[in-house]
C-alpha cells in the first residue's frame, strides 16, 4: 500500500480507543473495587497486562496481514487446523453467555427509559423477566435466521454515541461543581489508605473484571500494516491507545467518586447488586440535576444502550457463529447438520444451538431472587467465560515466536525472543489465573456453581463436536 494512504499513528490510537473501552468499565472498576481504590489497580493491569498484549497482537496481525480469520487464523498458521477449530469455537462459545446478558441488558435500558428508575424493573418477578428474556432472544434468533441484519448500522450509531457520552460524562462532571457548587458532592479523600486495596480474596477474586474490560484489542489486527511505519508507527498507537484508556478509567473512576459513597455501594448485598445494575444510570440521572435538565440525560442515555444492546445481540448471534461455521476446515471438525444453512444463507441449526444454549443460561436464572441479582451474576459470568478467548492469543503468540525464523512480520514486539516469551507465558497466566480465580463469588454458591459449570459444559461440547463429525465420515 502507498505511504501516503496509511493511517497515521493516532488515527489507529482513537480507532482502538473506540472499539476497546466504554462506559461500563469506568462503573464495574469503581463497584467491584471500593471505589477510587481501582486506580491502583487499573494503572498496575494497563502497564502490566493491557500494553504487552495489544503490542503482541501488532506482531501477530503483521505476520498474519493476509489472514482474515483472526485469531482463528494465527492458529492455524501457528499450530495447526485442530487447535484452529478449538480457538473458533472458544470465541463462539464465550458468547453464549454473553448473548443472554443482551437481553436483559436492553430490557433493563428500556425499563429506565420508560420509568425514568431501577426499582421497576428490579422489583418484578424473575421469572417473569427471564421469560421476557428469553422471548427477545427468541425473536432475535428469528430475525437472524431471516439472514437480516437490520440493526447493524444502529449497532454503529449507538455504539458511537455511547462512546461519545462516556467522554462527555467525564467532562462534564469536572465541570458541575464550577456550575452548580450546591450540588451535594461527596467528599473524596486521597491518601494511601483510601488509594491502596486490600490484597483479600475479594480483591483475587474481581480482578477478572478487570481483564474484561481492557480485553478485546485483537479486533484492530488487520490494521496494523496499514499504518505508516508499522515498526514504529504501531507502537506507538496502542501506547497512546494505553494513555487514553488509563486517563479515562482514572478520571471517570474520580468523577464516579464525586457522585457515589463506596460504603453506600457495599452496605449489602442488595445494594451492591443495585449498583452493579443500575449505576450508569444512576450516574447519568444525577449529572442530569446537576445541570438542572431533570432526566434528559438519563433517557439519551437509555435509549443508546437499549437501541445498542438488541443489535449487539444480533451480531453476537450472527457474527461469531460465521466465524465457527465459514472456515474451510470447519467441516472436518462439526458435525453437517450444524453446517446446514437455509434459503437465506443463515446457519439454521447453529442458531437454534445458541438458543438452545443461552436460552438454559436464561431460564436456569429464574431461580435467582431479583432481576438486579441476575444482571450481576450475568456480569461476573461474562467476565469470567468472555477473557477465555484471549488465552489463545497469547499461545498463538507464543508460538510465533517459537517458529522464529519461519515468518516474517513486518513489526516486531521485541527483538530478544526470551523477553517476547515471558511476556506471553506472563499474559496467558494472568488471563487463566483471573478467570480461574473470578468463579468464586464468596456466599453465593448458586453463582459460584454457574461460573464454573458453565465454561465446564461449553468446554465438553467444543470436545464431543469433532467425535460426532469422526464418525459420520466413517460412516460416509
Amino acid at each position: 500500500m502507498d505511504n501516503s494512504k496509511k493511517m497515521n499513528w493516532y488515527t489507529l490510537a482513537f480507532m482502538a480507543f473506540s472499539t476497546v473501552w466504554g462506559f461500563g468499565n469506568v462503573l464495574n472498576g469503581f463497584v467491584y473495587f471500593n471505589g477510587i481504590q481501582v486506580i491502583f489497580s487499573w494503572i498496575l493491569m494497563f502497564s502490566l497486562y493491557f500494553v504487552p498484549y495489544a503490542l503482541m497482537v501488532g506482531e501477530l496481525g503483521s505476520a498474519f496481514k493476509h489472514s482474515g480469520g483472526g485469531v482463528s487464523s494465527w492458529i492455524h498458521e501457528t499450530i495447526n487446523p485442530k487447535f484452529a477449530y478449538y480457538a473458533g469455537w472458544t470465541y463462539w462459545a464465550c458468547h453464549v453467555t454473553y448473548i443472554a446478558s443482551k437481553g436483559s441488558g436492553g430490557l433493563k435500558a428500556l425499563s429506565w427509559m420508560i420509568f425514568q428508575n431501577g426499582t421497576t424493573y428490579d422489583k418484578l418477578p424473575t421469572l417473569w423477566v427471564q421469560l421476557a428474556t428469553l422471548a427477545v432472544l427468541l425473536f432475535f434468533c428469528w430475525v437472524a435466521s431471516r439472514g437480516l441484519n437490520p440493526l447493524k448500522k444502529l449497532a454503529t450509531i449507538a455504539g458511537t454515541s455511547m462512546f461519545v457520552m462516556s467522554i462527555l460524562y467525564i467532562l462534564m462532571m469536572f465541570a458541575a461543581p464550577v456550575i452548580n457548587p450546591n450540588g451535594g458532592y461527596v467528599a473524596m479523600e486521597f491518601s494511601k489508605e483510601t488509594l491502596i486495596p486490600q490484597f483479600n480474596m475479594g480483591y483475587f477474586t474481581s480482578l477478572s473484571i478487570l481483564v474484561f474490560a481492557v480485553g478485546g484489542c485483537e479486533k484492530i489486527s488487520p490494521y496494523v500494516n496499514k499504518v505508516k511505519n508499522p515498526s514504529k508507527g504501531f507502537p506507538k498507537g496502542m501506547i497512546a491507545l494505553a494513555v487514553m484508556v488509563m486517563v479515562c478509567a482514572i478520571l471517570g473512576t474520580v468523577a464516579m467518586g464525586m457522585m457515589f459513597d463506596p460504603a453506600v455501594i457495599n452496605e449489602s448485598t442488595e445494594s451492591f447488586s443495585h449498583y452493579v445494575s443500575n449505576g450508569a444510570y444512576l450516574a447519568f440521572q444525577k449529572l442530569g440535576e446537576y445541570y438542572h435538565v431533570g432526566n434528559l440525560l438519563l433517557i439519551i442515555y437509555a435509549a443508546c444502550n437499549a437501541i445498542g444492546q438488541f443489535s449487539t445481540l444480533v451480531l453476537s448471534i450472527d457474527a461469531p457463529l460465521r466465524m465457527l461455521l465459514d472456515n474451510e476446515e470447519a467441516e472436518n471438525f462439526i458435525p453437517s447438520r450444524l453446517l446446514k444453512k437455509n434459503d437465506r444463507g443463515a446457519y439454521i441449526n447453529g442458531i437454534r444451538m445458541v438458543a438452545a444454549l443461552s436460552g438454559s443460561i436464561i431460564l436456569i436464572q429464574s431461580f435467582v431472587p431479583g432481576a438486579a441479582s441476575v444482571l450481576t451474576q450475568l456480569n461476573k459470568l461474562n467476565s469470567v467465560t468472555m477473557p477465555l478467548r484471549y488465552l489463545w492469543v497469547f499461545a498463538a503468540y507464543i508460538a510465533l515466536r517459537k517458529a522464529f525464523g519461519k515468518f516474517n512480520p513486518e513489526y516486531r514486539f521485541v527483538k530478544n525472543q526470551g523477553v517476547a516469551l515471558t511476556a506471553g507465558y506472563w499474559c496467558f497466566f494472568v488471563t487463566a489465573f483471573c478467570c480461574i480465580f473470578g468463579m468464586y463469588v464468596k456466599g453465593d454458591m448458586f453463582s459460584t456453581a454457574l461460573n464454573v459449570i458453565t465454561p465446564f459444559v461449553l468446554t465438553a461440547l467444543g470436545l464431543i463436536l469433532p467425535i460426532i463429525r469422526k464418525r459420520e465420515l466413517a460412516k460416509k
